[in-house]
């Protein structure tokens, strides 16, 4: 089971609406995120609910190249294994309009899993992966650092509803409940999804 969850990103306002700051706007989504007292622990804003249990949330604000000190820090604290770490982040590998759950696996130019991987000795934590898709370019650090377009958010908003509501989910139910229908999910509206093929 999740016991703690870490939603990756840059602190900072001229950061909020980048690509990289996915897994941040997500923690925005959830529906207990505006009764939660967060705090600044673990070199990040804290805080903890109740979901039958116990969880931990923490967002980074080490930056997103160091976000392993922070939620190491948290995790050494608590007591907390790997298996039980769930880092929601932007994943340039999936569309726009997808996400997934995902156990362990690569790193994929992703320079926040490689400080987590670093920092936890390991990369067998849970991911849940929100699309941001790739530039026609070669420029990958100007795409994730600049603020998604209108259109883009638009096509943000469900996916962001979907992930909100499965991430509660995987903190009540386990993530393991959400494989395999969440192992590629493409969502095109709030409450209409279709999967994809595996990765």
């Amino acid at each position: 089971m999740i016991e703690l969850a870490a939603f990756l990103g840059n602190p900072g306002r001229e950061y909020a609406r980048n690509r990289h700051n996915a897994g941040r706007l997500l923690a925005e989504r959830l529906p207990f995120y505006s009764s939660l007292s967060w705090r600044k622990k673990f070199r990040g804003l804290y805080a903890a609910v109740n979901s039958g249990r116990r969880v931990h949330l923490l967002m980074p604000e080490t930056y997103m190249n160091l976000s392993g000190e922070s939620v190491a820090e948290a995790a050494s604290f608590f007591r907390i294994e790997c298996g039980s770490i769930l880092v929601v982040h932007d994943e340039l590998e999936l569309p726009l309009n997808t996400a997934a759950f995902k156990l362990g696996g690569g790193l994929g130019g992703h320079n926040g899993l490689r400080s987590l991987k670093a920092c936890l000795g390991a990369p067998d934590f849970w991911r849940l992966r929100i699309g941001i898709g790739r530039p026609g370019h070669d420029d990958i650090s100007g795409w994730v650092l600049s603020d998604f377009t209108a259109g883009e958010e638009e096509t943000l908003e469900p996916v962001l509803s979907a992930c909100a509501e499965a991430f509660v989910k995987a903190l009540s139910e386990g993530p393991e409940s959400l494989l395999p229908e969440w192992n590629k999910k493409k969502i095109e509206r709030y409450g209409s999804a279709c999967e994809s093929g595996g990765r």
